[in-house]
């Protein structure tokens, strides 16, 4: 059989000295003439951001594309990306922050169906999800034997699905919940190197499906790190990289890579899943005595290593990453531990030589990595006192995580310095087109970049309250003073509000402070339903209130539902440890961590914030930010983030507030 044909560039070309200039014609024809048939409008700054990422790609730069809302800077990048891929003949990877814009890009109806349709390239896209997405063989299996009882509607439903299912994706079974799911979805935790259905199960042949994407692989920023640190060694050990070779690496949502990164290069180790390795052990028949020696000696290591732990953490409710302080105690406990780990490693080898059969070979190998796994962790934690890591806890299950300092290193080696075209594309990547700050987080120098404001006319459909009269850094007096403003702002706008806060105990007081008001519209706190179901409420009942500390972004409601935003707090960064890291940095430099890393972090967030108002030309509205900004040393960095050139007011008295009362009639 034949390969099939490779994709041809859509457009004529002599040579690779010319392919840059035709394919920038080309785009050019696309925007100005072709899609305006089809009632496309003519953006000029999309047009532009289209140009710069075409010169970048051509030219292998590593380059960052800034678009404000509503530029359509998704298709300003696909364009060049099909093109490139069918140059190059390899696919160009687009890595997407979340699964969810996975499916908005490439699912059905997505924006690469359309522009597809619309210029008849027939583009050919496949997603590369998370395997948490799709079910494992051997957990339906294990669930269809009678051992387990009858499951119940849903999770029998599930099992007959997953038997009838080709690739097992859960997009398919969108309305099972997460504690469903997980009890057939892939387990990184089960060994795939000795299952029973190796090489036969739904993940491998998902991977077969997308590694033969000849134009684009749509995955997520989690999945592509994945590739990134672990390609040489699979390569090495005779395995195939989970991405096939690519052209090029698009990051859309730029601006968030940097979690995923050092999660996916860094090491988890789960108190719980320690002690669950350990019962199992014990209850090994005829286990040899140095075996229960070993279980007993790391039981007490990991009891002793956790207890230190959580008592050296450093919380903070805006982050799910608790910074530790580092002390002789802890690293002492975190080298018995270690050593005790190495042990049992030796046991379990023996284990294995010695064909005990208490134990699969799939669970001792299972085992085997995961005692691994908290040995190199445990090494990295100790080497050199601590400082060759970034370590944290988890919020949600009190796990150790601890990432490998030198994060923007291992970019330069593993991506940046491989000569492939890079493109970071957010509405949010600098402050007032300056992009020193990210270009430093992941350690990139001389990139090229780009930068165009929003499409919406802001002096038109924007008016910022920036409030002189608060007290600074004296949060008592503050809290009555910013109260009342928010109740007056509510009452102006007769709802139609979201506010903003920095923590879940922010929400709290205000909901305190606000109950000896009476209010006619319904107000939605975050902690009282699940997110989803609030922002659906929030856009359907117009007057309603919407108060929380997680909607920073990812919130789209547009029209007059969201007439007002309320900043209740500038977004300054959290005690996180991916931050304290880079304030460390800088202070051992000599340099000064507020103004290098405390106010571009307040600014990108307030940024993003900001963003929530506005979500189309029609949309009409004001923001109010409840705490000092004029005069202020972050003045600067507050107004690099506020939408450009939206009109300021500084009182909400007389003529003021008349003016901010009416601000739909005024901006209209």
């Amino acid at each position: 059989m034949s390969p099939p044909l490779r994709p041809r560039v859509p457009f004529a070309y002599r040579g690779k000295d010319e392919f840059s200039s035709k394919l920038v014609e080309w785009i050019g024809q696309v925007f100005y003439d072709v899609l305006p048939l089809h009632g496309y409008e003519i953006r000029e700054e999309q047009i532009f951001t289209a140009f710069q990422l075409a010169d970048a790609v051509c030219r292998g730069k590593v380059h960052f594309a800034e678009a404000g809302l509503g530029t359509g800077k998704t298709f300003a990048y696909l364009l060049a990306a099909v093109a490139y891929a069918r140059y190059k003949g390899k696919p160009v990877v687009i890595a997407c922050a979340s699964t969810v814009l996975q499916e908005q890009l490439a699912g059905p109806n997505g924006d690469i169906e359309r522009l597809s349709g619309l210029l008849g390239l027939d583009i050919d896209a496949r997603m590369a999800k998370d395997p948490r997405q799709y079910v494992c063989d051997v957990k339906v299996n294990r669930l269809n034997k009678p051992l387990f009882g009858q499951p119940g509607k849903t999770l029998g439903n599930l099992i007959s699905w997953a038997g009838e299912t080709g690739r097992g994706e859960r997009s398919e079974m969108p309305h099972v919940s997460d504690h469903v799911w997980a009890k057939v979805a892939w387990d990184e935790t089960m060994s795939c190197e000795t299952c029973s259905t190796r090489g036969f199960c739904k993940l491998v042949k998902v991977r077969e499906h997308y590694r033969a994407a000849r134009d684009l692989i749509v995955c997520d920023h989690g999945i592509f790190f994945d590739e990134l640190w672990t390609r040489e060694e699979r390569i090495a050990d005779g395995k195939l990289p989970i991405l096939p070779d690519y052209s090029a690496v698009i990051f859309d949502e730029g601006h968030k890579v940097m979690l995923p990164a050092a999660m996916r290069a860094g090491r988890q180790v789960v108190e719980g899943d320690i002690n669950s390795m350990l019962l199992s052990l014990e209850q090994i028949q005829g286990a040899r005595t140095s075996l229960l020696s070993t279980v007993v000696a790391l039981d007490l290591a990991t009891s002793r290593f956790f207890e230190i732990l959580h008592r050296s953490t450093i919380q903070d409710e805006r982050t799910d990453r608790f910074t530790v302080r580092i002390s002789d105690e802890l690293l002492k406990a975190a080298d018995t531990m270690r050593r005790a780990f190495e042990t049992l490693h030796l046991e379990l080898q023996n284990e294995q030589e010695l064909y005990i059969q208490s134990l699969s070979d799939t669970r001792l190998q299972t085992y085997e990595a995961m005692v691994e796994r908290a040995v190199a962790a445990l090494s990295r934690f100790g080497r050199n006192g601590g400082k060759d890591a970034i370590v944290w806890v988890d919020r949600a299950d009190g796990s150790l995580w601890v990432v490998p300092r030198e994060l923007s290193e291992l970019l330069k080696k593993h991506l940046f310095d491989k000569g492939l075209p890079v493109v970071f594309s957010s509405a949010t990547l600098g402050v007032a087109r300056d992009f020193s700050y990210f270009a430093r987080n992941i350690g990139v120098s001389g990139p090229s970049s780009s930068s165009v404001g929003s499409s919406f006319a802001y002096d038109k459909q924007v008016l910022i309250y920036l409030p002189r009269r608060f007290p600074a850094h004296n949060q008592k007096n503050r809290f009555p003073l910013a109260l009342g403003r928010l109740v007056t702002l509510l009452r102006l706008w007769k709802g139609r509000a979201l506010v903003l806060t920095n923590a879940p105990s922010e929400v709290r007081r205000i909901r305190t402070g606000i109950q000896e008001y009476r209010f006619p519209f319904e107000f939605l706190w975050e902690d009282s339903a699940e997110r989803g179901y609030l922002i659906r409420r929030f856009r359907e009942e117009i007057s309603s209130v919407l108060v929380g500390s997680g909607f920073w972004e990812g919130i789209d409601v547009p029209g007059e539902s969201l007439s007002l935003l309320v900043i209740w707090q500038l977004p300054f960064p959290p005690r996180d440890s991916l931050i304290e890291a880079r304030r460390r940095e800088l202070k051992e430099q000599g340099l000064d961590p507020v103004t290098m890393v405390d106010y571009p972090e307040m600014s990108l967030k307030l940024k993003q914030g900001c963003g929530r108002l506005i979500r189309t030309r029609d949309d009409r509205g004001a923001i109010a930010i409840l705490e000092p900004v004029l005069g202020m040393p972050w003045e600067r960095s507050v107004m690099g983030a506020l939408p450009e050139g939206a009109q300021i007011v500084e009182r909400l008295d007389g003529f003021q507030l008349d003016k901010l009362a009416k601000v739909e009639t005024l901006l209209s």
